[in-house]
């Protein structure tokens, strides 16, 4: 029998208990949610539509507004997933709703915040499988030029709900038609903004996106333990960076739509295939788990490596439906709007490409020094991702 060296096994051991350890909370929601607005121009009215969590809204304007009722009633409408219930619960308390969504969103003029008010109009849809509720926020602004600037402190961190909320903008405004990304460093931007901030901010915000979504973190790491040359490793992130490109874009203009009760098991059992996979070749080769076969095809890469190439391009359009639901924007295809998605995608690869240039060397330097403790930490690191996935695979495909 044999013995698996016991650096390896600690070092393994630890990487997949914390691995499980993260896979029972990182749910799509819980713990950070994401406030989708468009702002347009009617006059002198500024006009936001705003795309609401509607639990996390019951619970921050009901404690905001010290309107317990409204609380029970959403709650009830919520866990009874009735959305005529969900639109009544809110309507029936519509001044506490209204005083906690024209607060935290805001637009304003010179400094001075616009008096605002709420569309009593309602309605209920999905973003991520999640229940959101659509409303539009009027403000009556005097008449400027020199820009608007617009303000979201909807979930803030010090409500103690979530954490780290963003806000996703399109805006057509005083001449200026764009996107912007806020958060609770950035709360703010003026319509004014130059085209650098523009870019910073979706930039950071698909670079977080990727920090934060531990299950794509988790499908990367499975491709580099199960990578035993670095031409594998660049093959299988190009062909993910490529196939996840192509469904993002589509999804996030709307020429492709997948509900997210589809895409997010999917998600999670890529996780646990392509972990899976150095698995089973742990299993029949063992030691020569790392070898190339003899005969090697186009790329340069054997049956095994060719096959796997296949299987992440597959499974990497199937997490671009997932970055493009992440973003959450809804409106006609336009050179503005691909420039935002680019830019977005460019902090998704920076993120990627950084893990890979962390983790990979370690691993290979791991594999030379020490081939069996190199082994056993990539095989017991894949054990921890493919339970993850098949974890989160089953959580939510009874919709947990």
């Amino acid at each position: 029998m044999r013995r698996i060296a016991p650096t390896a096994a600690v070092i393994g051991l630890v990487a997949a208990a914390g691995i499980l350890t993260i896979a029972a909370p990182a749910a799509a929601h819980g713990f950070t949610s994401v406030v989708y607005a468009d702002v347009t121009a009617q006059g002198g009215t500024v006009v936001s539509e705003l795309r609401l969590e509607y639990d996390l809204l019951i619970v921050s304007a009901a404690d905001a507004e010290d309107d317990d009722s409204l609380f029970d009633d959403g709650t009830y409408a919520f866990e009874a997933q009735d959305a005529q219930l969900q639109v009544q619960a809110l309507e029936d308390h519509i001044d506490s709703v209204a005083a906690y969504v024209t607060a935290g969103f805001t637009a304003a003029v010179g400094g001075e915040v616009c008096p605002a008010r709420l569309d009593d109009e309602l309605e209920m849809t999905l973003a991520e499988g999640v229940p959101y509720v659509r409303l539009t926020v009027a403000s009556d602004c005097a008449p400027t030029n020199d820009g608007h600037v617009i303000t979201s402190t909807l979930f803030g961190d010090d409500e103690g709900y979530v954490r780290d909320t963003k806000a996703v903008v399109t805006y057509d405004l005083d001449l200026q038609h764009g996107s912007a990304a806020l958060d609770a460093q950035h709360p703010s931007f003026d319509t004014e903004q130059s085209g650098w901030e523009r870019f910073w901010s979706f930039f950071a915000l698909g670079a977080e996106h990727l920090l934060t979504g531990i299950d794509h973190i988790l499908f990367l790491l499975a491709l580099i333990v199960g990578s035993r040359r670095l031409r594998e490793i660049v093959l299988a992130a190009t062909s993910f960076t490529i196939a996840h490109s192509v469904t993002f874009i589509l999804a996030a203009v709307g020429v492709v739509s997948v509900p997210a009760v589809v895409v997010e098991p999917i998600i999670a059992l890529s996780i646990a295939v392509v972990a899976a996979w150095y698995l089973l070749r742990l299993g029949r080769k063992r030691e020569h788990v790392d070898d190339l076969e003899r005969r090697s095809g186009p790329l340069g890469l054997d049956r095994s490596g060719g096959l796997r190439l296949a299987v992440v391009f597959v499974f990497g359009l199937v997490h671009g439906l997932g970055f493009a639901a992440a973003l959450g924007i809804d409106q006609p295809w336009s050179w503005t709007l691909l420039w935002s998605l680019l830019v977005f995608n460019l902090g998704i690869e920076a993120v990627q490409i950084g893990i890979i240039l962390a983790v990979f060397p370690l691993l290979v330097l791991l594999r030379r020094k020490a081939p069996k403790t190199g082994m056993w930490v990539a095989g017991i690191v894949a054990a921890g991702v493919t339970a993850a996935g098949l974890y989160w695979f089953v959580e939510r495909l009874l919709g947990a």
